[in-house]
């Protein structure tokens, strides 16, 4: 039973586990260098950590522009999927996005990707498109998905 999630920005000694949660939940994940990147060259990047018990066990990545926010990835370890824990910090994150100044969030998600689709439209989220080709891995099309913050 989890007793408690905590979320805090993203720092470089978590690097190491954030690829690990990345190469569990994608087919092409990013590298540390990637990441690296993103926290110390992209000036409109925030990552933000879920910890359970002080163990990460997912995170999600943030860019605001101006008032447009948009989720790069977002990722929880297998074994601690289906209890809440995605949305709790896909919550966490939408409201760290309204706090940056976004009035709005976009995302891409795979068309094939059911469940993610069913949270995103839980919290608001509505089909906005398709991107065709978009995942390099198998050139499937993503849905992309927009939802109003204010």
């Amino acid at each position: 039973m989890i007793s408690s999630v905590a979320f805090r920005k993203m720092k470089e000694e978590d690097l190491d586990q954030i690829v690990e949660i990345e190469k569990q939940a994608f087919p092409t994940p990013w590298t540390y260098d990637a990441f690296y990147n993103e926290l110390y060259s992209n000036q409109f990047a925030n990552y933000i950590v879920a910890e359970v018990d002080e163990k990460i066990i997912g995170y999600c990545g943030l860019w605001v522009v101006i008032d447009e926010g948009h989720i790069t990835n977002i990722a929880i370890l297998p074994d601690y999927r289906g209890v809440g824990l995605g949305e709790k910090l896909l919550r966490a994150v939408m409201e760290t996005a309204k706090n940056l100044g976004a009035d709005t969030l976009t995302l891409e998600v795979r068309v094939s990707n059911h469940v993610a689709m069913g949270l995103y439209r839980k919290l608001g989220f509505q089909d906005g498109g398709i991107r065709k080709s978009y995942y390099t891995d198998n050139f499937e099309d993503a849905l992309v998905m927009w939802v109003n913050l204010k």
